[in-house]
């Protein structure tokens, strides 16, 4: 072999011992990106009472999209059916039920509210609590307030965003706020005056 040709023969060969393992590790990585997003489970969600935020994470870790949130009226870990207070723990959706021919009657004289529970209800396995869930709202200017009987509302359009990325069985972790604690007797000092 001529040595012009050796070269190019060398240089080719290094130049392939080089890119190729990066070039391979990349196309591994793409691979494990793309089966990653077909886990069921590989997103979960977080909220948190104390921002009245609703994030979701990929299974990186990294925040995918935050919404604004209303949880119930009263603070506190939810203890018995119409104390008024959402759950706080790690959780997992039951079910997710098309909603928007629900009614609810919230007992402030207007009556019975068709599409109170927006388009949907993402149920959530609350121990000892039927009727617990994220849902949508009629009352959209109830977000970032505390203003339902228990569960998690967002505003219907955020719903509709959120809704395609969630599937029964994945995690749902509540979170309380210092409120929620201080009402629980878990914080050592005194609610601020």
């Amino acid at each position: 072999m001529n040595t012009p040709k050796l070269r190019l023969f060398l240089y080719t060969l290094l130049v392939l011992l080089i890119v190729l393992p990066y070039g391979g590790l990349f196309v591994i990585k793409q691979w494990y990106e793309r089966k990653s997003e077909q886990i069921v489970n590989s997103r979960f969600v977080i909220i948190d009472k104390d921002s009245m935020q609703l994030h979701l994470y990929n299974y990186n870790g990294e925040r995918l999209y935050s919404f604004g949130i209303a949880c119930g009226k009263n603070y506190g870990d939810k203890q018995v059916r119409g104390d008024l207070k959402t759950p706080e723990g790690i959780f997992h959706i039951s079910d997710i039920e098309e909603s928007s021919s629900w009614d609810h009657d919230f007992h402030d004289g207007k009556g019975r509210v068709t599409g109170a529970y927006g388009p949907w209800f993402i149920r959530l396995d609350v121990p000892n609590q039927k009727g617990i869930g994220i849902h949508g709202t009629h009352k959209p200017e109830s977000i970032g307030t505390r203003d339902t009987e228990g569960c998690v509302r967002l505003r219907n359009e955020d719903l509709l965003v959120l809704k395609p990325l969630l599937n029964v069985g994945m995690v749902v972790v509540i979170l309380p706020s210092y409120y929620d604690l201080a009402e629980n007797h878990e914080c050592s000092d005194a609610l601020p005056n």
